[in-house]
């Protein structure tokens, strides 16, 4: 069992920057891989960025690359998504999830296992 607290979400202006952390308890952390994705009013939830258990691999989508970045530290239990140039379209709620396959870096959210409760972003123009 894991259990994932996010942390950081918050109101910016756009253009802006904020890091998102995730909590995870339990002593397995290290082997699994790591996602974030998001989810708009009104809106599916989407893949936002995801992590392989030692940090090797990382994917993101499309929409932003270029101005998020993932990162994890083992030793702290912790995942981050470092989320730069902000845009009102990033508003979402972002949720972190965990893939028991160590390897994997997928966009799937039916390959994650635990997700945590959410923490809110919103960008104002």
């Amino acid at each position: 069992q894991v259990q994932l607290v996010e942390s950081g979400g918050g109101l910016v202006q756009a253009g802006g920057s904020l890091r998102l952390s995730c909590a995870a308890s339990g002593r397995t952390f290290s082997t699994y891989a790591m996602g974030w994705f998001r989810q708009a009013p009104g809106k599916e939830r989407e893949f936002v960025a995801a992590i392989s258990c030692r940090g090797r691999n990382t994917d993101f989508a499309d929409s932003v690359k270029g101005r998020f970045t993932i990162s994890r530290d083992n030793a702290k239990n912790t995942v981050y998504l470092q989320m730069n140039s902000l845009k009102p379209e990033d508003t979402a709620d972002y949720y972190c999830a965990a893939d028991s396959r160590c390897w994997v870096v997928t966009g799937n959210s039916n390959s994650y296992d635990y997700w945590g409760q959410g923490t809110q972003v919103t960008v104002s123009s």
